[in-house]
């Protein structure tokens, strides 16, 4: 059983330490969604970005594009006993990333509007996500 436990502890810590580490000359993006919802890195300045789970660029002026997916509660539907998901993405734009900074970026929704904000290291609003497109999942 122990050994159980410890197998599962590496696991848990390696899969943390699979980010890389972060350049000084660029920004960093960390993603965070709401409870039980999903948050990727999709585009940067309208390109492909390889990797999900953060976003690292140069410093200036940039669009992100997030695909964000969520579930709308019942109650916020009708009559209905399981949750609606919704797969959208949202692109959110900043003039003044600076090289060494980390930023969280924080996604959720209000019934079926997904939200996106971004934060500097201070916790200050710096931008927020404008809908790009919803669907159905």
């Amino acid at each position: 059983m122990r050994t159980m436990l410890a197998a599962s502890a590496v696991l848990a810590l390696t899969g943390c330490a699979g980010l890389p580490a972060a350049d000084p000359n660029q920004a960093w993006v960390d993603l965070q969604p709401a409870a039980d919802d999903t948050l990727h890195a999709l585009e940067v300045d309208e390109r492909s970005w390889a990797d999900t789970r953060y976003f690292e660029v140069t410093p200036g002026s940039h669009e992100l594009t997030v695909r964000y997916q969520f579930a709308v509660a019942p109650g916020n539907i009708g009559p209905v006993d399981e949750p609606l998901w919704r797969d959208c993405q949202l692109n959110v734009k900043f003039k003044d990333f600076n090289a060494g900074q980390r930023y969280q970026l924080q996604a959720g929704s209000i019934g079926f509007r997904p939200w996106a904000k971004l934060y500097d290291e201070q916790r200050k609003l710096v931008g927020t996500g404008l809908p790009a497109g919803c669907q159905r999942t």
